[in-house]
């Protein structure tokens, strides 16, 4: 499929209060055969998300540290997580640290995820992503581990209000750039 047709359906899936705000834009390079160009995604004439350049003003993380260490991460934990430690440890640890020893392992195994969906995404090829999101339900886009995926997700206009708003505690885990996107699609409702 051309650029400008994939441009043009996933332009049409747009939620109306982010016409004109988000763009998806392609740069290529005519004469370079090792040169597949890159696209990216621009939010008020402002490029966001540029997979090939870490300078956006998203965060990326280079390290699992980096993750844990980061102020502005909200880890929730239920209690499931809490008792299937308690029921490991069987009752040994102090109920002050089966928290702390849950949100750690939770913060090992989300780092692990980002660090992959990231890596995968510098790789990626935006044309193969984005005819995959549209041959496929957006439920499967929205519960994907692919950045892509669910930032194209979050912007479609057939996921409503009710879905956006339930999907909270959910986005905390995902990768700062899809929490961008949440947020920008958050405040339009």
């Amino acid at each position: 499929m051309s650029w400008s047709k994939l441009k043009q359906q996933l332009e049409s899936f747009l939620s109306p209060a982010l016409v004109g705000r988000v763009e998806y834009r392609a740069t290529s390079y005519r004469y370079a055969l090792d040169k597949s160009g890159s696209c990216y995604l621009s939010v008020d004439k402002k490029n966001i998300l540029n997979m090939s350049d870490t300078t956006t003003p998203i965060r990326w993380y280079q390290t699992e540290q980096e993750i844990k260490n980061d102020p502005n991460s909200e880890i929730p934990v239920d209690n499931e997580e809490i008792e299937a430690i308690r029921k490991e440890s069987k009752g040994a640890i102090p109920e002050e640290r089966l928290h702390v020893i849950a949100r750690s392992r939770k913060i090992s195994v989300l780092a692990k995820e980002l660090l992959s969906a990231q890596s995968s995404l510098s790789k990626s090829n935006f044309t193969v992503a984005a005819t995959t999101f549209l041959s496929r339900p957006i439920e499967e886009s929205l519960e994907s581990q692919d950045i892509l995926l669910n930032i194209l997700a979050l912007v479609d206009r057939r996921v409503g209000k009710k879905r956006i708003l339930n999907m909270s505690e959910k986005i905390k885990l995902k990768h700062p750039a899809v929490q961008y996107f949440y947020e920008l699609r958050r405040r339009t409702l």
